[in-house]
């Protein structure tokens, strides 16, 4: 019996066209405000893996056209990649002058307020889901307040924790591995080659 076929789109370039495959895959997820690469990428949208904790979401938000995005609309799920405890313990807090300019760490219930008024289903990734991933990345003690692990490593983390390889065949495309200097881009990116090197992963484009 042929395995389903789950895929996790990056938001970084694609080399060739892909829609077909995603568009004819039984489950895909996407991140943040989801790229689609001039259609390359096709629309199918089950999840996005979305970061609530800096006001780079916050002007997502409220941004008029924010939700106009296909992806987003396609969406069925939309997963918040860090727990506002995960949030709190670990990432950075604005001082005192970026407080008063507004921003703050944790965007977690205008996050909800807004995408649930549209009609998603909101999931929050527990925090030992986080915790997981941070070990699998030997991210530890002090190390966790300065490094984090990425939504597309979190959700690369969960599809495979939740897809079991018996039944399906996940498939990435759209990494660049770059991006915030506070992601461990260098050994996300070795992960995700060992899981490729022991089939859990392959590559789409």
């Amino acid at each position: 019996m042929a395995r389903k076929i789950a895929i996790i789109v990056g938001n970084g370039k694609l080399e060739r066209n892909v829609s077909g495959i995603v568009d004819g895959a039984q489950f895909v997820m996407r991140f943040n405000e989801p790229n689609l690469a001039g259609g390359m990428s096709g629309e199918h949208t089950d999840m996005v893996m979305l970061a609530a904790s800096s006001k780079v979401l916050y002007r997502r938000l409220i941004a008029p056209g924010f939700l106009d995005n296909a992806a987003l609309k396609a969406a069925k799920v939309l997963m918040l990649a860090y727990h506002p405890d995960i949030i709190r313990r670990y990432h950075p807090r604005p001082n005192i002058f970026q407080r008063l300019q507004g921003r703050r760490a944790d965007w977690t219930m205008e996050a909800i307020d807004v995408m649930g008024r549209a009609g998603k289903e909101i999931r929050i990734m527990p925090p030992q889901t986080y915790n997981d991933g941070c070990s699998e990345l030997h991210i530890a003690g002090p190390q966790m307040r300065k490094v984090f692990p990425s939504t597309g490593f979190l959700g690369i983390c969960y599809t495979l924790a939740n897809f079991p390889a018996s039944e399906w065949d996940v498939k990435l495309c759209g990494f660049s591995w770059e991006g915030w200097k506070r992601h461990d881009w260098q050994n996300e990116h070795a992960w995700v080659r060992n899981k490729i090197a022991s089939d859990r992963i392959s590559l789409l484009a």
